[in-house]
């Protein structure tokens, strides 16, 4: 099992922006420097505790930062996204980076987002196929493009000079494309079918319950099965929000008191779910009635804190529930203790990993 990292910042309103950000970063190059194979990043316009507005550019302010880790857009919400301009962004990026991208992609789900850049009443996932669909279709073209859409027209036909290359859009260093990754938060993701049907991969949410999470693979199999595709678990990535301590009673403290930061993660997120009608993804029994589903049920059926060792025996007794998958994506959560987070990220790397048994 390899180690990722995968963060949708969860900080506090009123957290100085440089602070987090700062943070954000320092928690990136701590997993490159540990051996973390890959880390990911959200983007949100409006909403002050997700407050990286573009993963593309946070990414960017790691190239330097960083040797070896792959850098990934976790996720770029592409209905808020000119897919011509995206095309030529992250194809710079890609070649900033020597390759080490990957790249991305959602439909987007905060409404405010939506509301703010004008498609909140649109068919989003309509606009994120469409999206999609354009940027594969400038990488794999040569100009003039001419490509139509019922969102957007992205045509060079009027301007190109042959000569001089105006009006050619720059393909990705990595050809025909950047590896495609989609995060799956529904029980039995027809999404994650279809990802496995393109050749993409997939992402399990942190914040989806184990016995769920087995049901991103049977639906990625139905769609590697669809196009004769090999499905390979070595591709799959679960997150998981995962804090480790040396000893079990600051491990209890930080994952669980009511003034950590991962009980301020939750708190959050279980508002902002419910406040949606999406209380199901919390529900072992789809038919539970949402007043059943507690915010202390969610903590202690999704956070795995310990020690060492007992962090250890958990994700081994995960990978009993889900199958297994071949990377951990570690949930980073606001750095309230810089110290005790990365002293979690380093446990989970140099204690925890090695007593994997898969």
């Amino acid at each position: 099992m390899k180690l990722g990292f995968f963060t949708m910042p969860m900080h506090p309103i009123g957290k100085d922006w440089q602070q987090s950000l700062r943070e954000d970063r320092d928690a990136f190059i701590l997993a490159d420097e540990l051996g973390y194979v890959e880390g990911y990043c959200g983007e949100h316009s409006t909403d002050p505790e997700e407050n990286i507005t573009s993963s593309a550019i946070f990414m960017a302010s790691l190239i330097s930062a960083t040797k070896n880790i792959r850098l990934g857009t976790g996720t770029i919400n592409m209905p808020n996204h000119h897919p011509a301009a995206l095309a030529s962004e992250i194809a710079m990026l890609d070649h900033m980076l020597g390759g080490r991208f990957n790249l991305g992609i959602s439909p987007g789900a905060l409404p405010s987002d939506a509301e703010a850049l004008g498609n909140m009443d649109m068919n989003r996932p309509a606009m994120f196929l469409e999206a999609i669909n354009q940027v594969l279709q400038i990488w794999a073209t040569e100009p003039p493009y001419n490509i139509q859409g019922q969102f957007w027209n992205i045509s060079t036909q009027r301007t190109f000079i042959p000569e001089t290359g105006m009006g050619r859009i720059p393909k990705p260093l990595q050809l025909p494309h950047p590896p495609i990754v989609v995060t799956a938060v529904a029980p039995f993701s027809q999404g994650i079918t279809e990802a496995a049907a393109r050749g993409w991969d997939a992402i399990s949410a942190n914040f989806l319950l184990p016995k769920w999470v087995r049901s991103h693979w049977t639906k990625f199999v139905e769609g590697c099965e669809r196009v004769g595709r090999t499905p390979d678990t070595a591709t799959w990535r679960v997150a998981r929000s995962v804090f480790v301590a040396d000893d079990e009673a600051t491990a209890k403290a930080y994952a669980m008191g009511s003034d950590g930061p991962y009980h301020y993660y939750y708190n959050s997120l279980f508002k902002k779910i419910k406040r949606r009608g999406g209380l199901a993804v919390f529900k072992n029994d789809p038919n539970m009635p949402d007043d059943a589903v507690t915010l202390e049920d969610v903590k202690k059926e999704l956070v795995i804190y310990g020690t060492p060792s007992s962090v250890a025996d958990q994700l081994n007794a995960l990978r009993e529930v889900t199958g297994t998958f071949g990377t951990l994506l570690y949930a980073g959560m606001d750095w309230k203790d810089p110290v005790l987070a990365r002293k979690s990220m380093t446990l989970l790397a140099e204690k925890v990993a090695p007593r994997i048994t898969w």
